[in-house]
């Protein structure tokens, strides 16, 4: 039987803040939400072509001071589309913080953003689909 990365988490200071990103505005799925008492909450959200995110509202210090700086300034989560300049131009009118205008590069058109807790994101479009 092979392996497979189910989930990466992603550090908020309020699930529903996170929801929102991720749904309003980057367009994902919300495929669970369940109370877990004492204030937790399992959120997971996808994306329509895969990928899936654990929404984790931070509990300790170490994880407070981690949010926004998960990959230490590096983009660390990747969002592919194919439709750049729809995507970009939908992310743009919720409020999203582009650092660099669109460019094109070897692999496809890309440009660097940030979540609203300080992430840095790619939003690509790949040359070739599937890549």
């Amino acid at each position: 039987m092979g392996t497979s990365l189910a989930l990466t988490t992603l550090i908020v200071p309020d699930y529903d803040a996170g929801i929102a990103f991720c749904v309003d505005a980057l367009g994902f799925d919300l495929v669970e939400d369940s109370d877990m008492g004492g204030g937790k909450r399992w959120v997971v959200v996808g994306g329509k072509g895969g990928g899936r995110l654990l929404i984790a509202r931070a509990a300790t210090e170490a994880q407070i001071a981690a949010i926004g700086n998960q990959s230490g300034g590096r983009v660390g989560f990747f969002v592919h589309t194919d439709n750049f300049a729809g995507t970009h131009a939908r992310l743009v009118e919720s409020g999203v913080n582009f650092h660099e205008e669109p460019r094109r590069e070897s692999y496809g058109t890309v440009a660097v953003f940030s979540d609203p807790f300080g992430n840095r994101w790619d939003l690509i479009e790949p040359k070739e689909p599937g890549q």
